[in-house]
This record gives structure tokens, sequence and C-alpha cells, in this order.
């Protein structure tokens, strides 16, 4: 589920993994709002290659792993092979008994029909049952963003209808939830910087990673230069003794299953 079907996921896991470890790092202290408890029954929905499902096991819950990446998916089995994982997708993805909570790590943000999401996670969940997300928020890689657009507006394209993703305010997020029967008891949107790995190349891999669909159907030397672009107009404000950081703007919320 880090991209649904309708995007591209052919991601490199051993480059995930390798390079941007900070998605699961950075969600480890999510788990702690999660509080899972030995016994219950949990389901990570979007657990990339599975680090995070395998805390969550870790603490004697019952644990299932999906995302809408096959990659990830086999990637997760490998890693571990104890912990059961499936291919499906966040917008429709079906259960055989509902869940004491849904856990969801930096993933939302891809999911454009965010109504459809929060519509699979409730039939998920028992009567109580808790939701517990973290996904970027209004304002997340804004500057980013806007380097690639005025970047790709350059050369005549139009980065709108590429942008793939989804940054809710909070507002606007628990409404959606509240209008499906949740009741939200905590939400906040927070600032978090984010160092990215091997210096200098580091925005360059990012964007080749997470913003792969803004360059789709250019030639290799054409995406290259828009890269170049974008670097140059972000290295004044994101770029320090030898460092990248992402601008990053994340929410976290929880809401009950009424």
């Amino acid at each position: 589920m880090n991209k649904i079907s309708t995007l591209n996921n052919n991601w490199d896991t051993s480059l995930y993994e390798d390079k941007h470890a900070f998605v699961w790092q950075y969600g480890e202290d999510l788990l702690q709002l999660l509080n899972p408890q030995p016994g219950e029954s949990i389901l990570d929905l979007g657990c990339g290659t599975g680090q995070l499902t395998d805390k969550i096991a870790q603490t004697g819950a019952q644990v299932w792993g999906i995302d809408s990446a096959p990659a990830m998916i086999e990637k997760a089995k490998e890693n571990y092979p104890h912990i059961r994982f499936d291919v499906a997708d966040a917008t429709n993805f079906k259960i055989e008994q509902p869940f004491d909570a849904v856990f969801s790590n930096a993933v939302l943000h891809w999911v454009k029909p965010a109504d459809r999401a929060i519509a699979s996670i409730r039939q998920a969940l028992k009567p109580g049952g808790r939701f517990v997300a973290e996904f970027g928020g209004k304002g997340n890689i804004q500057a980013i963003v806007t380097a690639l657009s005025n970047a790709l507006e350059a050369i005549n394209i139009s980065a709108q209808a590429l942008n793939p993703w989804y940054y809710p305010s909070i507002g606007e997020y628990a409404t959606l939830l509240e209008q499906q029967g949740f009741d939200v008891i905590y939400s906040i949107l927070f600032a978090r910087p984010t160092p990215l790995t091997q210096g200098e190349a580091g925005m360059a891999n990012w964007i080749r990673m997470f913003a792969s669909s803004f360059l789709a159907g250019l030639p290799n030397e054409q995406q290259i230069q828009v890269i170049r672009v974008v670097e140059e107009y972000l290295k004044p404000t994101l770029y320090q003794q030898g460092t990248w950081q992402a601008d990053y703007r994340r929410i976290r919320i929880v809401a009950i299953k009424i």
C-alpha cells in the first residue's frame, strides 16, 4: 500500500531498505500510540518490507501485513517468514475476521480516494476498534513539490496531473473519519525535517524512489536535467553541511470505530 494499484508498484526493495530506512524507523514511536497487547489482532496496512509488522508481532499480538506492491510483500515474507503477508489494496481489501486495531505508517498519503480507504479500514475493525496512523499532512514536502513543478513547467509539462500524493489537513481528514463513523480522539500535524542518506546524491535518490511519477515518460537525460534543476532550486534551503533534508510534515491520528 505504499502506492495503490493505479500507481507504479515497481519498488526497488533493496534501495528502499538500504537508503530509505527512515520510512519505518520514524514509525517506531508510532507503535507507542498503537500500544499493541498480547493476543490482540492487528492489521498493518501498507506494511512495506515488514519491519514494523515484526515489531508488532514481538508484543504477542497476532498481526497481518498487507501492501499493494508485490515486491514489498515478497521481501516481507523473505524477511519474516513467521508472519502472514498478502498483496492487497487499501481501498478494497477484504478480511476474514474484524481486527482490534488497524495500524498504518507512511502509506495513506499515497491513497487519493481517502474515503474509500477509510471505508475499508472501518469494515476491518471490531466495534470499539482503533485506527492508528501517520502519513504526510498538509504542507508535506511543499518545497520539493514546488521545485518539481517549476522544473517541469519550464519544459512545458504540467506537474499537477503527475502528483501522486494526498496531503490533507487535520480538519479535512478528521471530518472524513467522523462522516464514516469514527470518533477521532487524537490528532496532530507536525514538521519533521528528515535527513536523506548518501550525501550530495540524497535528493536525486529520494526523487527517483518516491517521486518517479513526475519523471515518467521522460528520457533519462531529461530526467537527469529535471533533477539537476530541482537540486539547484532547493540547495539554499534544504542542503546543509553535505546533507539533504526533506521538508516533511506529518499527521498522526487515533480514531475509534463507533
